[in-house]
């Protein structure tokens, strides 16, 4: 065990290094400038210059590079153009929030995709599973914003049930969480159902049958555990996807996390920011990945670790 996280943890830093150098050279390649953004329209070209050359973007790709790469080494994220604080202390403020819209969003997507993924697949065939296949077929196609706006028109303008955005109470997380979930909740029972269908018809199935186990048991207790392996791996890469891909549910329930941060980094041009964010997803992915194959020996004692 010992030797596996060390290879995965040597795996994950050329990833991370790879992940940083790709991000900063399309950074760098970009038409826009962010001192333009800094200075603002009204500048004059020396007032320009002097901030360029203060911001050290006056020297070459390999330096900058260098440069950011050894404050990242230090634990030094850099500094935000125009907010003037630590990009590391803007990501800390804002973390918390895209934790716990994570948390509730693979709530509501493991609950709908199973619970979907499993009827789907012990009624095979039947109205039933191609009603719930159609709707996870629309789950996935449907636009985030429109789910969104779709979920706010309904359960918070015209029933009242909860508020149209903000951020603090169960209540302002239950429709973004909602409308994450739905998205992750088409792939999932998609999956779920293959899954199953493929588990029920192994020979262990048939023997308990024989057996005259009840089907209830069968179910918890022999299948679903082989059939949701596939499921754990996908909940690792949902953790980094939800780090930095929630920008637009984020944007329209006004919920305060990282993803609303990079937006509007973005729109500033703000490359420290944009950087850190980008990099603190990639962290998630391979924490993810990596949590998702320590887990596994611990649902199916066959698979090991090496």
């Amino acid at each position: 065990m010992a030797a596996y996280l060390a290879r995965r943890l040597i795996q994950a830093a050329l990833i991370l290094l790879g992940v940083s150098f790709i991000t900063f050279f399309l950074l760098y390649a970009l038409p826009a400038d962010p001192v333009r953004q800094i200075a603002g329209r009204s500048a004059t070209p020396e007032t320009v210059e002097n901030i360029r050359r203060q911001l050290g973007l006056d020297q070459p790709f390999a330096v900058q590079y260098w440069r950011y790469l050894s404050g990242l080494v230090q634990g030094d994220l850099g500094r935000s153009y125009l907010q003037k604080s630590q990009v590391s202390e803007l990501i800390a403020a804002r973390l918390p929030a895209t934790l716990l819209l994570m948390a509730g969003a693979i709530v509501c997507e493991l609950t709908l995709g199973l619970t979907m993924g499993v009827v789907a697949a012990m009624r095979r065939g039947t109205a039933a599973d191609n009603s719930l296949m159609i709707a996870s077929f629309v789950g996935v196609s449907a636009p985030q914003f429109v789910v969104g706006l779709l979920l706010l028109y309904v359960f918070a303008v015209k029933l009242g049930w909860f508020p149209i955005g903000g951020y603090g109470t169960f209540a302002h997380l239950v429709l973004p969480s909602l409308t994450l979930g739905i998205l992750g909740a088409g792939w999932y029972s998609r999956m779920m159902r293959s899954s199953m269908i493929e588990v029920l018809r192994q020979d262990y199935i048939r023997t308990a049958r024989a057996k005259g186990l009840m089907r209830r048991r069968i179910l918890f207790r022999h299948a679903l555990p082989n059939a949701i392996l596939p499921i754990i791996a996908m909940i690792g890469i949902d953790i980094g996807v939800f780090m930095g891909g929630i920008v637009v549910v984020e944007s329209v329930f006004g919920w305060p996390g990282i993803g609303q941060l990079a937006w509007q980094a973005i729109q500033r041009v703000d490359i420290p920011i944009i950087m850190g964010v980008t990099l603190v997803s990639a962290c998630a992915i391979v924490l993810g990945n990596l949590l998702a194959d320590l887990i596994t020996p611990f649902i199916d004692p066959r698979i090991r670790v090496r």
